[in-house]
């Protein structure tokens, strides 16, 4: 029986992919929760817009990291080694983020509700995430 072709079909790459994405996205999000200084789903959960675009941002920008690795990466390991890695970049991007930033806390602002950061982090992580994802090789 030969392994190799169900393992190549379109479908059965399309769901390895989608899982293996979705429990790393799962990973990060729950290592943003850790880095960030407030609750993002208790934010989000009593209608904080500026955690809510934030942490949109933050998903989108992972996802999109994992779209340019699977683009790029004929294996599953070095899919999820080099999203790891751009995830990891992306954390860097958002403490350098709250570093460039010394007249205010940005996690601070993001909680009281603050959309003008909030809409900041969002573009922040969106773009970043086209920037390491291009150069991911």
């Amino acid at each position: 029986m030969n392994h190799t072709g169900f393992w190549s079909h379109p479908l059965v790459e399309t769901a390895g992919y989608f899982s293996v994405v979705t429990l790393c996205l799962i990973v990060s999000m729950v290592l943003f929760e850790i880095v960030t200084k407030y609750k993002n789903w208790e934010e989000i959960r009593k209608g904080n817009l500026s955690v809510a675009m934030a942490t949109g941002g933050k998903i989108f920008g992972v996802a999109n990291i994992f779209r340019y690795s699977i683009e790029q990466h004929n294996s599953l390991p070095q899919m999820m080694g080099w999203g790891l890695f751009g995830f990891v970049l992306l954390v860097f991007a958002y403490l350098l983020f709250e570093f460039l930033t010394p007249k205010f806390k940005v996690d601070e602002e993001i909680q009281a509700d603050n959309r003008s950061v909030g809409f900041i982090s969002l573009c922040i992580s969106v773009g970043l995430s086209f920037v390491i994802g291009a150069s991911i090789s």
